[in-house]
């Protein structure tokens, strides 16, 4: 490296010690000029690579594949809009062929003039330095470029100890002779491209940029490729005291003198004209900083809400065993793997789902709505949406968690179990008793209430010592009802009976299946040990998540196949190779004609007419209108005392579910204000998803899981009127155990 010319400040004290390792360096260097002096430049070279070790072979693993942390990007679906990047260094490595040119001559001359003639170590530039530092008092050790990168990769690799990168910078003989060896013995092995490459994108720039793209777009927010001269050499000036020199945080006067230093050097190297360099020399010192967001409470403001699926990806990222064994080693892979992620999130659809929460609830009010839409046959999710902001900002006294709050809302996790989906829960019954070889004309008689052999413990429901679910509207639910119109009107006691009927171990067993996680202690526990006689399951009394509920209905919408949400389309490397992390993870869990008959029963709650035509009304019908008709099947649930209100609904191509709830509150009456709000953001945000996309149709079940043997009815006895305490009743239900 040349000797730079004094600029100011540069001059400091230096301790005693200091002095001493410098003039013992100094000798060290001296002796190696004595030796060239005897011998060619390349043969000494040669001799002293030869002396130590096998030129390759001898380097240290980091510097043959040096793994220099880099920052994750994280895009949306479209792969060009930038969510956020997870760093600990602002690093981003590009090839040769994306650096302008001028940069490339810019830091040649501003470092390493003679890079191209020197086989690593440049013996003039050693004398030089000699004689400055004699003249001058100053430390210079001739360092090349080559030899800084060898300090720099050795510095900040992340598998040496601290110990080990400290040492990389010492002042001692015994370092710079190491530093001397291995620039020679990757001088006999890489071309001096592949080194200048290597170089750019390991130098700090200030200002927190490590590498030539991150400082291209910290400085002036565009990409290497497309620095100009001036904006090249002012970065080039800047490696040798990047604090010192940065014109964003350090002198901005002292920036531009090292700028015109490196313009001169580029004139003597003959890159560029005392002309070109006198006009970039003319140009004013215009910056245009653009900071890189670092993780999710860093989204911009204006896409706040995209932080809850941020969020979901980062916790997808760290159970995945492909990113590193541990959670320790997935978050460092993270933060400084240099992976490229273009996510499943579609921005049309967010702003879509995050308009209709907030149509519903403002941001201030403490209940929410969150809704999540996913992709059935691949998992993938594309949207996650609630009315809040992602954010670590402080919220106005007495409103702990709104409108600000980084609690996983919509997937839920950490302190959020999820909430009760009421009736969304029979559509596992029904497809538990499909499974089993109940037709969907399957028939029994619904009354107001229903004597179970269920104990009554917990509940409000109570005949004598037993559970007794009852109907909400009697009027309109309470008779013979097949699946069809049962599930279309949600009456609760034919699906408590379908439930004895199959058993409710295989109702939660079903809930499993399609992903229902249980996140609650009492809701794991009775899902393990009490399943049996777990009857209230059926009505959605277990906690659960938009995601999960979304996921489950995907899993019918693509016949059978379920999918683990996915928050990505692609994943790559620094390299670019695609791995295989970001592929959807599907099984088949369901036949498919089960899932084509549960899908002809669910277009009777959004008010369509299904294959068989057995549909009688639905709780949900406002959503055909909205949809406008397209094939559309779903269901709405509403849980105890009416605290949420759910909604979920699909086409073949989108499912999108809603929950509103009080987060904060579970006894909060929700529900009743939520009623029709629910049904209609659920259903815009399917527009929003199949716009511009053919229909699809659902294709219809077989006969015989539609229709079975279509037996004839039997009429149940007369009642006495009190469903619920009727004897003669109760002893009918428990008689007819096999449906017709």
């Amino acid at each position: 490296m040349l000797a730079k010319p004094r600029q100011p400040g540069e001059m400091r004290s230096r301790s005693l010690v200091g002095r001493l390792a410098a003039v013992v360096l100094c000798g060290v260097l001296a002796g190696l000029v004595l030796a060239a002096a005897a011998f060619p430049g390349n043969l000494f070279l040669g001799l002293t690579v030869k002396a130590t070790s096998d030129a390759w072979g001898g380097l240290p693993q980091e510097l043959r594949a040096p793994a220099t942390a880099q920052r994750t990007a994280v895009y949306a679906r479209d792969g060009r809009t930038l969510i956020t990047n997870f760093y600990d260094v602002d690093r981003r490595d590009v090839p040769l062929t994306e650096i302008a040119p001028v940069m490339r001559q810019a830091i040649v001359a501003a470092e390493d003039r003679r890079f191209y003639s020197h086989g690593g170590v440049d013996l003039r530039g050693v004398a030089r330095a000699l004689v400055t530092n004699a003249k001058e008092g100053t430390t210079q050790g001739a360092s090349t470029l080559t030899m800084q990168y060898v300090r720099n990769v050795l510095k900040s690799d992340p598998e040496r100890t601290a110990e080990e990168r400290q040492s990389a910078t010492e002042v001692s003989v015994g370092r710079k002779l190491q530093e001397i060896r291995y620039a020679a013995a990757l001088e006999q092995t890489l071309d001096k491209d592949e080194i200048l490459a290597r170089y750019l994108n390991i130098a700090y720039f200030g200002s927190g940029a490590y590498g030539i793209a991150a400082a291209s777009e910290r400085y002036f927010s565009v990409t290497p490729a497309e620095l100009t001269l001036a904006q090249a050499a002012l970065l080039a000036g800047l490696v040798q005291s990047p604090n010192e020199y940065s014109p964003i945080d350090g002198d901005r006067d002292a920036a531009l003198v090292r700028r015109s230093y490196v313009l001169d050097s580029m004139v003597v190297t003959g890159a560029i004209t005392t002309a070109q360099a006198d006009r970039a020399r003319a140009e004013d010192l215009t910056l245009d900083p653009t900071e890189q967001p670092n993780g999710c409470t860093a989204i911009p403001g204006s896409h706040a809400d995209w932080g809850f699926f941020c969020d979901y990806l980062r916790s997808w990222w760290l159970a995945q065993p492909a990113f590193g064994g541990t959670v320790a080693e997935r978050e460092q892979a993270l933060r400084r793997g240099g992976y490229t992620v273009v996510t499943s999130l579609d921005p049309t659809v967010q702003a879509s789902a995050l308009r209709q929460s907030l149509a519903v609830f403002d941001s201030d009010e403490p209940r929410a709505l969150p809704i999540a839409a996913v992709e059935p046959g691949t998992g993938r999710v594309l949207a996650m949406a609630v009315n809040r902001n992602y954010s670590l900002a402080a919220n106005p006294a007495g409103q702990d968690n709104r409108p600000n709050t980084v609690n996983q809302l919509v997937a839920g996790g950490g302190a959020i179990d999820g909430y009760q989906a009421g009736s969304t829960f029979k559509l596992f019954t029904m497809l538990a008793a499909l499974e089993s070889g109940l037709p969907l004309d399957t028939e029994y008689y619904a009354p107001t209430r229903l004597p179970t052999r269920y104990p009554a413990e917990g509940s409000t429901a109570v005949c004598g010592d037993r559970w007794c679910p009852a109907n909400a509207d009697p009027a309109s639910m309470n008779g013979y009802r097949t699946m069809w119109d049962a599930f279309g009107r949600s009456v609760n006691t034919y699906f408590v009976r379908l439930s004895e009927q199959v058993g409710p171990a295989k109702v939660v067993e079903m809930a499993q299946r399609l992903g229902i996680t249980f996140r609650s202690d009492l809701d794991e526990n009775l899902a393990r040990t009490d399943a049996a006689d777990w009857g209230a399951f059926t009505l959605g009394v277990s906690a659960t998540t938009p995601l999960d509920l979304a996921a489950a209905y995907a899993t019918v919408a693509a016949e059978g196949t379920y999918c683990a949400p996915l928050p990505v389309l692609s994943v790559a490397g620094p390299d670019g190779t695609k791995l295989p992390a970001g592929d959807p993870s599907c099984r088949r869990v369901l036949d498919a004609d089960v899932a084509r008959a549960a899908t002809d029963a669910a277009r009777c709650p959004v008010g369509q007419d299904p294959a068989y035509g057995r549909c009688t009304g639905g709780t949900a019908a406002a959503a055909d209108r909205i949809v406008d008709g397209r094939p559309l099947a779903g269901k709405s649930g509403t849980s105890d005392q009416d605290a949420t209100k759910s909604f979920v609904a699909y086409t073949p191509q989108v499912a999108v579910a809603g929950i509103a709830a009080n987060p904060d509150d579970p006894t909060d009456r929700v529900g009743i204000a939520a009623q029709s709000g629910v049904v209609e953001a659920v259903a815009r945000v399917i527009v929003t998803a199949t716009e511009g996309r053919p229909e699809a149709d659902f294709t219809p079940p077989s006969r015989d899981l539609a229709l079975g043997d279509e037996p004839e009815r039997r009429a149940p006895p007369t009642r006495s009127g009190d469903d619920e305490n009727d004897l003669d009743l109760r002893e009918w239900f428990d008689r007819l155990r096999t449906p017709r």
